[in-house]
């Protein structure tokens, strides 16, 4: 039974993800390549100097990459659920519906994180080729926040479109602007880092309000 509804899931959402990380790969090569550029017309020492003291993010590029990612494999992998109230049909399986939910999730979720790692794993490498490993470091701290807010934005989707109440959607959608917008807030490179914990923890808390849906649904009011 598990088998099949990861089968599902993964039919869904393959060649969204499969795209999103292939380009996001492309998007990587692109912020080397003005690296690149960088280096040959203003020198390595200039560059350094841009990034270090005058606030230059030669990552920002990627800021809103993440977010765009988890919003489309949310929408790709619950709308189809809305379609005539496919849920319900989930959620009369001989298993609990708050394990369903919590699968499906933890399903889509180990896909963002794989292609999340793997887009990370492009950034580092590529990096380490034009900067020391500080540098390197500092710009890791500096995306993680974006990469979580690709989780956010992939847990309140699923939230609200989930959700059969226009109010309620209304409501999620406040909190879900509130919330990704902390997560993408300009600073200083490396400035989140003491905030990641909590963002981390506060992301985690908040990959269990689709159950609320579930509960919503055993009350009947879906």
């Amino acid at each position: 039974m598990w088998k099949s509804i990861v089968f599902k899931e993964w039919l869904k959402i393959r060649w969204f993800l499969i795209a999103f990380t292939l380009f996001g790969i492309v998007v990587n090569g692109y912020l080397f390549l003005k690296v690149q550029h960088g280096f040959t017309f203003q020198g390595g020492t200039s560059f350094w100097y841009n990034i270090l003291f005058m606030r230059y993010h030669y990552f920002d590029y990627f800021r809103y990459f993440p977010l765009l990612e988890g919003l489309v494999i949310a929408l790709a992998q619950y709308f189809p659920e809305t379609v005539h109230k496919r849920i319900k049909l989930t959620f009369h399986l001989p298993l609990k519906e708050n394990n369903v939910l919590l699968m499906m999730q933890a399903f889509g979720t180990s896909c963002l994180l794989f292609s999340y790692l793997l887009l990370l794993l492009v950034f580092i490498s590529l990096g380490s080729l034009y900067f020391p490993s500080e540098m390197v470091y500092d710009a890791i701290v500096s995306v993680i926040p974006w990469f979580l807010a690709g989780f956010v934005a992939y847990f309140f989707v699923a939230l609200i479109v989930l959700e059969p109440s226009w109010l309620y959607r209304f409501l999620y959608s406040l909190i879900a602007g509130f919330f990704v917008n902390v997560y993408l807030k300009s600073s200083l490179i490396s400035a989140y880092g003491p905030a990641i914990p909590v963002l981390s923890l506060l992301t985690i808390l908040m990959s269990i309000a689709l159950l609320f849906p579930a509960y919503r649904f055993r009350k009947g009011e879906m």
